[in-house]
């Protein structure tokens, strides 16, 4: 039984999430929080497995509380919120999920169906979650001087600011470059379910909060033919391997010799994200150039499209999500615009238009 947290300043909306959730099988709300101050000592008290926060709350913005909570004491967070423009903003502050509240004209029944939906696919985190539950090791800073804004102003980095822009002259050996965000873990694990064994290497940025790419990775790995590890630093590229960036480092590949090796870099967010697709495309064109596939899957923003124009054009063989088959038709739909794009297919042909390019049968 997996035990919840509801910290919403809607004493109606608190208890229609909590009876909500509670008719989830292995789901329980322990207690309910009217804001962070509430939410603070509740959190000490009952070390929930699972928080839900409210975005506009007194006190304290939930999103500040979110990337206070991160900071301190990270733990699996949804957000709850009718705030629907800031969900791309969430899961930079370390959320693994968003829910928008009732809709006009949306049932309660079909709200709660989108609750069961969002935490039923994040059981595999919480599994591992709760082996092995993180202990605060400070108070959670409630100063309300930090309340007056939610988020502070980030400067938007330009790939060329952590990885220059050297494509590669020559086509080298193939790799698979995949990018994705909101919507790409389940779509990733569907792809990787069908994808066989002897595969080039593939390397992958999913945005993924840190500390949940590891058991992301060994679940990719779990249900795929695939052998799939969270990147660490020089790690040779192989045959039928695939490897995920960390939550919180940049995923790049250099070319010694004949082979391409790992290098994780601890820089600035690209593109609003650390990692960023952008790096990883930016050093899969330096490195590979037109033997590359690199595919751009569901996700909100930009990030990718920049690097992903540079690989178009250097001969590497891209191909986009297509609209119908996302979560978000964002990071899919911007690289289409920008020129970047040869082919397009649904999330369900994603896995044989690898194995396709693999076999020489697209480029």
């Amino acid at each position: 039984m997996y035990t919840v947290l509801v910290i919403d300043d809607s004493a109606s909306m608190r208890r229609v999430i909590k009876d909500m959730i509670n008719s989830i099988d292995d789901f329980e709300v322990i207690d309910t929080a009217s804001d962070a101050y509430d939410a603070r000592e509740k959190i000490k008290l009952h070390e929930p497995d699972i928080v839900t926060i409210d975005l506009n709350m007194p006190k304290m913005d939930g999103a500040v509380f979110l990337r206070n909570l991160m900071k301190l004491h990270p733990m699996p967070a949804v957000v709850i919120s009718s705030e629907g423009s800031r969900e791309s903003d969430i899961f930079d502050d370390g959320a693994v999920g968003f829910i928008e509240k009732p809709r006009l004209g949306e049932t309660m029944g079909a709200f709660g169906s989108r609750i069961k939906t969002t935490l039923m696919s994040l059981t595999f985190l919480l599994q591992r979650y709760t082996l092995k539950k993180p202990q605060p090791k400070e108070k959670i800073p409630l100063s309300p001087k930090r309340t007056e804004h939610f988020a502070e102003i980030e400067r938007k980095v330009h790939p060329d600011e952590v990885i220059s822009s050297n494509p590669a002259r020559l086509p080298g050996s193939k790799v698979i470059g995949i990018g994705s965000s909101t919507g790409g873990v389940e779509s990733l694990l569907k792809v990787f379910q069908a994808l066989p064994s002897g595969l080039p290497p593939i390397i992958m940025t999913q945005h993924i909060p840190y500390g949940f790419s590891s058991s992301f990775a060994q679940r990719l790995n779990t249900y795929s033919q695939v052998e799939v590890c969270e990147a660490t630093d020089g790690l040779i590229l192989q045959k039928g391997h695939a490897y995920l960036a960390p939550g919180n480092m940049h995923l790049t590949i250099e070319k010694r010799g004949n082979e391409y090796i790992t290098k994780l870099l601890d820089t600035a967010k690209v593109s609003r994200h650390k990692p960023s697709v952008d790096v990883m495309f930016r050093s899969l064109n330096n490195t590979v150039g037109g033997g590359a596939m690199a595919v751009m899957m569901t996700g909100m923003g930009d990030d990718g499209t920049i690097a992903m124009k540079e690989l178009f054009n250097n001969g590497a063989y891209t191909v986009a999500q297509d609209e119908k088959s996302c979560v978000v038709f964002g990071m899919p739909k911007q690289a289409i615009e920008a020129g970047a794009i040869k082919d397009i297919c649904s999330l369900d042909e994603i896995a044989d238009y690898i194995i396709d390019f693999a076999n020489g049968r697209r480029k």
